[in-house]
């Protein structure tokens, strides 16, 4: 466990490289209860548990890029392709037992609070640009969806080994509701939590793809932006659907979508008493999801 920040990036990307990831007690019980059927099961099986859990999700592709990089004619960005490139056997072989996040952070509940409400944020914006992606008729929807899953991923990781510091970072947001994450982030750590995770991804050989959707200095893309919003209305409608930025996110997804406000506000399941605050900026067509 890290108790003080590291001196730069560099240091924080070897650190971590070093690190054995952990991952989700929810998904060691499902992979291994699949190794217990391993005749019956499918790739696409085993990526309905990977696709949950942020970090048994990077250890994949940074397996198979290291694995089976010099054979590899384009880069895999679908976990089920993955699996399906090491096989079954070697795939269980290969990711052997990891430890848990539960066990890691057993003596840190505010730290496992913490990192829960990440991933739970996570998979939360994976599943919104999993739905906007197929209504957009993506060519390679899981590329998008995972690339929303691991927008976090720098922010699990600081949560897992430097708890005392991502614990410091929350506490001056809560403490000043207007002051950023990436200020509160540089006041603690000295950098910003999105540079370490790009610097991350290059220094594991991720999917270039999949570090073009993660990287909002590509917003123009639509398929960037149907990440970028996605992940922005997981995180700004965690707690409740009363944040302040919640308007901006509706309509841009509104004009992403090509939809009206009353359809995004019944497809997100807002609460209809909360429809009065937000209907008048109502703009867009009818068009349903």
């Amino acid at each position: 466990m890290l108790n003080q920040p590291l001196p730069d990036i560099k240091a924080w990307v070897d650190f971590f490289t070093h690190a054995e990831m952990p991952i989700l007690k929810k998904t060691a019980r499902r992979l291994e209860e699949a190794r217990a059927t391993i005749d019956s099961i499918s790739s696409r099986d085993v990526s309905s548990t990977v696709m949950e859990d942020p970090l048994i999700a990077v250890r994949i592709l940074a397996h198979i890029q290291s694995a089976c990089g010099r054979r590899l004619h384009s880069d895999i960005t679908n976990i089920a392709h993955a699996v399906m490139m090491m096989g079954i056997e070697p795939f269980f072989d290969g990711i052997g037992q990891p430890p848990t996040i539960e066990s890691m952070l057993q003596t840190e509940p505010q730290a496992m609070l913490g990192v829960l409400q990440v991933i739970r944020r996570l998979q939360r914006a994976s599943k919104f640009a999993y739905d906007w992606a197929f209504e957009r008729h993506d060519t390679n929807i899981e590329e998008v969806t995972l690339a929303a899953l691991l927008s976090g991923l720098a922010e699990v990781l600081l949560w897992c080994f430097a708890p005392k510091l991502a614990i410091e970072i929350r506490d001056r947001q809560l403490a000043d509701p207007s002051l950023r994450s990436a200020i509160a982030q540089e006041q603690v750590l000295g950098i910003r939590l999105i540079d370490l995770q790009l610097a991350l991804c290059h220094a594991w050989h991720l999917p270039e793809l999949l570090i073009i959707l993660m990287d909002d200095a590509n917003a123009k893309l639509p398929r960037v932006q149907n990440v970028t919003l996605a992940v922005n209305l997981a995180r700004h409608s965690a707690v409740s659907w009363n944040d302040a930025a919640l308007p901006d996110d509706f309509k841009a997804v509104e004009a992403l979508l090509h939809i009206n406000r009353d359809t995004l506000l019944r497809y997100l399941k807002v609460p209809e008493e909360m429809f009065a605050l937000y209907l008048p900026a109502s703009t867009g067509s009818d068009v349903s999801l």
